[in-house]
């Protein structure tokens, strides 16, 4: 009976969803709109669609699994969340300025404005499909994670993963027909149930946990200090997943392209106000009850499970509430996945091949059909890799952290080159991917550095040193001066249809 309890209230929570999806809908046959939903959002909508897609589902298991099992070092979750926010702050003005002014709909039409070059966008997109990919399996297994303990232990994980993949083949049929904007509009409720009832649910455990013998003096020894000098990490792995996570984050398409989904920078800067505390509450409410929890045996046994262990204590009703807070962030988080994987693929790939200005929005559903079937291939071949899901969400980030520097650079330095971009980039991918197999979670003799970090230095370094040795040219430094004077206007420019020309490069 509680099996269809639970089963019951996760049907009702996606048919919600699916409503209010429908009566936001807007026809339209435009790649543009279906790509940035006409960039008409405000900052509620905003905030909801970058913090449902910033903490995916996982949160609940992987992270909250990290914090159950080595203390406060599960709490770099909270600072990357904030330097996360921060780095929107700097990227508002140049980023939305330029992709309202040339119409940009993606990540890697950004960089191919500002390198115009084709090398630049392709690289950059296989790098972030490549990178994604496994970060929608991550969702997919989240999910299968919650109809096993909704179930009460009658659905095993071969039969969960395929509920899991129904549930979000089911969730894409509205990701196609919607575009960007219902993945926009189903963020707000997929967000509501994800992060405030999980907060309220969140601190209901805690206050549990702690009139129950499972204080912040009882927690295992070496609990309460991060992982430094004399740990067997190295004294640099604390730093080197913070800084992975925060710069990181704004290489992914998918939250990459929220800035291109609102009305002004003005817009973004109150995204980021609402969105930094919303954020800091919810993690800190997660993160403490897992990091409670780790004194109860059946958590200590395992760490991923520990928000389904705890709420499956207050019966079916709870459970229930908590799944779809998981369930919730989790859709939020891969459909925005999918969307953003199938955009890039159809406009910076086949559009690219095609040699086609605009690119019909079929070839993007086509795309996130695809890419879901991939997925959902790969998640059935990944069955044994649902307990340790971090270290699977920590490989993506190796893989897109390597964008950093040309993303990053390449906006606030005026002299890096396409050239130099493309040569970063394939150096740092193929570096960071040698360093994840020979190390896969630090690497002793540079003090705990990761894999990701060290190939993105070296990605940096050779972006540098190759565009001071091929510098711009006098016609490619007056069109990026263009560029910095439309960020440095009072005003934000109106949109114009503006046919790129890139380079071969």
């Amino acid at each position: 009976m509680d099996m269809w309890i639970g089963f019951a209230g996760i049907a009702l929570f996606l048919l919600l969803t699916i409503a209010v999806m429908e009566r936001g809908r807007k026809r339209s046959n435009d790649f543009d709109d279906y790509a940035t939903a006409g960039r008409s959002f405000g900052p509620f909508y905003a905030t909801m669609a970058y913090v449902n897609t910033f903490l995916p589902g996982t949160v609940f298991i992987s992270f909250a699994g990290l914090a159950a099992l080595s203390g406060l070092v599960g709490y770099y979750l909270m600072a990357y969340a904030m330097l996360g926010v921060l780095l929107m702050l700097a990227l508002s003005k140049p980023v939305f300025r330029w992709g309202k002014r040339f119409n940009l709909g993606t990540q890697s039409d950004l960089l191919a404005l500002r390198y115009r070059s084709r090398g630049v966008r392709i690289v950059a997109s296989i790098i972030g499909i490549v990178s994604t990919i496994p970060w929608i399996v991550l969702g997919l297994q989240s999910l299968a994670l919650v109809f096993e303990f909704i179930s009460g232990g009658v659905v095993g994980p071969l039969l969960a993963i395929v509920i899991s993949i129904a549930v979000i083949v089911l969730r894409q049929i509205w990701t196609v027909r919607h575009g960007m904007r219902g993945i926009i509009v189903s963020d707000m409720v997929q967000g509501i149930f994800a992060y405030f009832i999980g907060t309220v649910i969140a601190i209901g455990l805690i206050v549990a946990l702690l009139t129950n013998g499972h204080g912040f003096g009882d927690v295992p020894e070496g609990f309460t200090s991060l992982r430094g000098p004399g740990d067997a990490f190295g004294p640099l792995y604390a730093v080197s997943i913070t800084l992975t996570g925060a710069l990181g984050t704004w290489c992914w398409p998918d939250i990459f392209v929220r800035l291109f989904t609102v009305k002004s920078t003005q817009t973004i800067r109150r995204t980021a106000g609402y969105a930094a505390p919303l954020m800091l509450i919810f993690t800190f409410s997660v993160l403490t009850m897992a990091y409670l929890a780790s004194s109860d045996e059946r958590v200590a046994a395992a760490p991923d499970h520990v928000w389904f262990i705890l709420a499956g204590d207050g019966g079916i009703l709870l459970l229930t509430l908590a799944c779809i807070s998981v369930i919730g962030a989790t859709l939020g988080n891969v459909g925005a996945n999918i969307q953003a994987v199938g955009a890039q693929a159809a406009n910076d790939i086949v559009g690219l091949i095609g040699r086609k200005d605009k690119v019909d929005v079929r070839v993007a559903k086509w795309a996130v059909a695809i890419t879901t079937a991939i997925s959902a291939v790969i998640a059935f071949g990944t069955l044994g890799s649902v307990s340790g899901l971090v270290g699977l969400a920590m490989l993506s980030y190796q893989g897109i952290v390597q964008l950093a520097p040309t993303l990053l650079i390449g906006i606030f330095w005026k002299r890096a080159t396409a050239a130099g971009a493309i040569s970063g980039m394939i150096v740092g991918f193929a570096l960071a991917a040698v360093l994840q197999v020979l190390y896969p979670a630090e690497i002793p003799w540079l003090g705990g550095l990761t894999s990701g970090i060290v190939a993105m230095a070296v990605n940096a370094l050779v972006l540098v040193v190759v565009s001071l040795l091929r510098p711009q040219n006098g016609k490619e430094r007056s069109r990026v001066d263009e560029l910095w004077a439309i960020t440095a206007a009072d005003e934000d420019p109106k949109t114009e249809h503006i046919v790129l020309t890139e380079e071969t490069a």
